[in-house]
């Protein structure tokens, strides 16, 4: 019999593991409206694509052979990596297309969690459902179950885990791909509780790579796909973990937020939880990005780049340039001002608005050929990312938008500004499924032909009429 789902209060907060274990438990393929699969076909083909792109970059290259070399490789066994001709291990292969997925940080936000959960859940479900023969939909539900899970819990921290030092797409990440894993490997709901606990352990993800760069943050997302397939495994074989994962003296909000737990809204782990018609649908807050960047530069990245666009600048003209942004985003893409103004490599420019704002401005566009080496080292975009401050923002619109405004002062005392106060690809300014379509091609054909693109794209879309998802996954292989 179906365990309902509880609506929690503050009185409440220790039944969140059976709830959404419940939740994790219950949910059906036919219990999601048709405009949520289909958008969650759309999110999945965006990530696909980014994996395609991410292949072809030296960190991509650095950690399959690393993951090579501790899972082996034998012809036949394994599973496929996304875009490439590598089978590993389950847990390995679900690493690895986690890394590639958010490897490029363009891929998808969930805006109120802050949270990348596309790039853990997707490929948990994927190499779950594909190990387990579970057909496209089962496939879909799993990734859909996880992904709203993942977007309550990481929106109960109010974007404290930012704050912390905390990375939430690893840390919830794991809790959410534990239960993503367990529901498709057929756990009992007290099975998904004791592996909430379990996954406790597992759950990790430092924002240290900020200062100088490092690569750290793209595995995040795959980590917390392995681990969560490792914790629910332990869980179905009777493995104990404790019982307040989320709540309990140590937990994850407690041990990782200090202070600022006092902030947390347990009710929102739950939120519109309910069954049908009351359920609400957390997969519509998700933003897809129109650059690969960290989220919270977009906003001033178009707005660089519509005042590039409308006033022909040169460089010689440009005083100083100010970034309007929200102060919770300061400490990931603000400071260190002089890391900031001049990145040390492609994923440390990602994270930085002087560099984002400086080169929009001189180019009026961000995309990937902006992150190569000679772009990075240009002289005139590092001359003007030196003249690019930052101020908080006192009408940002965050954690709902990720508002942004930049104000460029001219040397013969103009000043001119625009302000892009919700940014684009939210929810309220969505990208479109042909925009999403188009930016899908453009990733995938940085490795395959036109062809082969169309070919994963329409498999991709019609994910639900797969028998098996092992076919599925092997279809998203490189194909020789």
């Amino acid at each position: 019999m179906n365990k309902p789902v509880p609506d929690l209060n503050a009185d409440a907060q220790t039944e969140l593991s059976s709830a959404l274990s419940a939740f994790a438990s219950n949910l059906s393929f036919e219990d999601i409206p048709a405009a949520i699969a289909s958008r969650a076909g759309y999110l999945m083909l965006d990530a696909i694509g980014i994996a395609h792109a991410s292949t072809g970059f030296d960190f991509a290259h650095r950690t399959l052979s690393a993951m090579r070399e501790l899972g082996g490789t034998v012809a036949g066994s394994g599973q496929p990596v996304i875009a490439s001709s590598m089978r590993l291990p389950l847990r390995d292969s679900v690493m690895m297309n986690g890394f590639l997925i958010h490897g490029l940080d363009y891929d998808d936000t969930h805006v109120p969690g802050v949270i990348h959960a596309t790039a853990s859940c997707f490929p948990a479900a994927l190499g779950v459902a594909a190990h387990a023969h579970r057909s496209g939909k089962d496939l879909l539900t799993g990734y859909v179950a996880g992904v709203e899970i993942a977007a309550r819990l990481g929106a109960v921290a109010k974007g404290g885990f930012h704050q912390s030092g905390f990375h939430p797409t690893g840390l919830v990440g794991t809790f959410a791909c534990t239960l993503t894993a367990g529901k498709l490997l057929g756990l009992t709901p007290a099975q998904l509780d004791m592996a909430q606990g379990i996954a406790l352990s597992f759950a990790s993800g430092s924002l240290e790579f900020l200062q100088d760069g490092a690569w750290t943050k793209r595995i995040h997302p795959g980590w917390a796909a392995s681990a969560g397939i490792t914790a629910a495994t332990l869980a179905r074989h009777g493995f104990v973990g404790p019982k307040r994962p989320y709540d309990g003296r140590f937990g994850l909000f407690a041990s990782h937020l200090g202070p600022l737990v006092d902030a947390c809204d347990y009710r929102l782990a739950t939120a519109g939880l309910a069954a049908a018609p009351g359920r609400l649908w957390e997969l519509e807050q998700v933003a897809i990005k129109p650059f690969p960047a960290c989220h919270f530069v977009h906003a001033c990245a178009d707005a660089a780049i519509e005042i590039s666009r409308t006033k022909g600048l040169r460089p010689d003209h440009i005083e100083t340039v100010r970034a309007l942004v929200p102060a919770e985003v300061v400490k990931t893409v603000c400071e260190p001002v002089a890391n900031k103004q001049r990145p040390a490599n492609s994923y440390d420019a990602q994270f930085s608005i002087p560099y984002v704002v400086a080169t929009a401005l001189l180019r009026g566009r961000f995309g990937l050929a902006e992150l190569d080496e000679a772009s990075l080292r240009d002289p005139a975009t590092l001359a003007l990312a030196a003249k690019v401050r930052y101020e908080t923002d006192p009408a940002s619109g965050f954690p709902k938008y990720y508002s942004g405004e930049v104000v460029v002062v001219t040397k013969d005392g103009r000043e001119l500004r625009h302000r892009e106060h919700i940014n684009r690809g939210s929810v309220d300014r969505p990208i479109s499924e042909s925009e999403i379509e188009r930016k899908f091609m453009d990733n995938a054909q940085c490795v395959v032909s036109r062809a082969r693109a169309e070919e994963i794209r329409d498999c991709v879309l019609g994910v639900v009429k797969a028998r098996d998802s092992s076919d599925f996954l092997a279809a998203l292989a490189l194909q020789h």
